[in-house]
């Protein structure tokens, strides 16, 4: 393990190994520090899809973006990266969310993505599986991407590998040295690093992380859970994406039948303290009654996921903000330090330009765009633990119902 390098990045997630892969090819020498396997943690458990109609223009055009750079993913790392450019349909039961798919195809069309509103027999010849009883709205965007997740994060670690950066897995980081408000150097269970720069890119530890600095950075590590059905003869790999607004839920092929998962008003949220540093996301127990819960709100439009045979349940420990918003950018009161994280399920789906804006920051000194929405520095209020954990909560409860 080398002594010196320009960036440490801890966590190999989607975040932070693009940050990695970035920085690389900008011609810093990085290392990547994991205290799993690399990629092994939340990313490879995430539900793989894109969404580029977010909630304001900013991310609607990050988000198209990030699929851009999926496309040419390939073309740009020398790593191959399989996806399946078949669209996402959003459907409203309600004409509040109407309304909203309605707002949604013209801010997508104000940032360049198509999209149109489609009828509902549209819907169901686009994804035979759904029926189209007691929908009210669809929009439909064709050039949203879903891919198998686990691939990723390791593709783009191994492609900063070969531009030069370390790479190593199963080490943790106990302690970011600061000296005279700056960062001096990165305490590991296999030796210390010195770096002026270290970029806390660690996930549902991002928070843990930061505090070996002194840095408060309240995210909240939040259990998201997901299943995937047996094959089903009627899916294939060109059907859409598909998302259920009220139900706060969403639906994709995977493997041959159908990914489904969502968003529960009372998610189990982990506190950032020791006991966390010490767990990894393959201890963490799930509840598939919360996926059947969700699932039979949605038995109108997919009937066929009543009582279905399973391949795979499986769960990660993304992080959500009190506002929804993304957290990037120099962390408050220690030079030196950045931070990445705050993916509010949906960190994963823009990964390569996150990864892209953080490498440029700290390449050029200064933010490459308006992120002042993303700035660390924004929780300096005088929340409470509890305030934090229950503004993160109804983020996640109301993902898609309130966006």
């Amino acid at each position: 393990m080398a002594d010196k390098v320009d960036v440490v990045v801890v966590g190999s997630g989607a975040l932070g190994s693009s940050t990695a892969f970035h920085l690389a090819k900008a011609g810093r020498s990085v290392m990547l520090v994991d205290k799993a396997e690399i990629g092994s943690q939340t990313s490879p458990r995430a539900a793989g899809l894109t969404g580029q109609v977010r909630r304001t223009e900013m991310m609607t055009r990050l988000a198209k973006r990030a699929v851009d750079k999926f496309v040419a993913f390939t073309e740009e790392t020398g790593e191959p990266l399989e996806f399946h450019q078949s669209g996402s349909i959003t459907l409203a039961r309600t004409p509040e969310h109407a309304a909203l798919i309605r707002g949604a195809a013209d801010l997508a069309t104000h940032c360049g993505v198509e999209a149109r509103l489609i009828s509902p027999q549209e819907a169901h010849e686009l994804m035979p599986l759904l029926q189209p009883k007691g929908i009210l709205a669809a929009g439909y965007v064709p050039s949203d991407v879903y891919m198998e997740p686990a691939q990723l994060a390791v593709a783009y670690a191994r492609a900063a590998e070969r531009l030069g950066s370390e790479v190593v897995p199963n080490t943790a980081v106990r302690e970011i040295v600061v000296e005279d408000a700056a960062v001096s150097r990165v305490v590991t269970d296999s030796g210390e690093i010195r770096t002026s720069a270290v970029v806390d890119a660690a996930g549902g530890w991002l928070r843990v992380v930061a505090s070996f600095a002194g840095v408060r950075v309240p995210v909240v590590p939040t259990k998201h859970q997901l299943m995937i059905t047996v094959p089903l003869p009627a899916v294939n790999d060109t059907q859409p994406t598909v998302r259920v607004l009220d139900a706060n839920a969403y639906l994709r092929p995977c493997r041959g039948g159908l990914m489904f998962g969502g968003y529960e008003k009372a998610p189990e949220q982990l506190k950032s303290d020791e006991a966390l540093l010490k767990l990894r996301v393959e201890d963490l127990k799930f509840d598939l009654s919360v996926l059947r819960d969700l699932a039979e709100k949605v038995y109108e439009q997919f009937p066929v996921l009543r009582g279905i045979e399973l391949q795979e349940h499986r769960g990660g420990l993304p992080t959500l903000t009190v506002d929804g918003d993304h957290v990037l950018g120099p962390a408050p009161g220690v030079n030196g330090l950045y931070v990445l994280g705050g993916c509010n399920v949906g960190g994963f789906s823009v990964s390569p330009v996150l990864g892209e804006l953080m490498a440029e920051w700290i390449v050029s000194g200064k933010a490459p765009m308006d992120l002042s929405r993303f700035n660390p520095a924004r929780f300096a209020g005088d929340l409470t633990e509890a305030d934090i954990h229950e503004m993160a909560r109804q983020r996640y409860a109301n993902y898609y119902a309130g966006s």
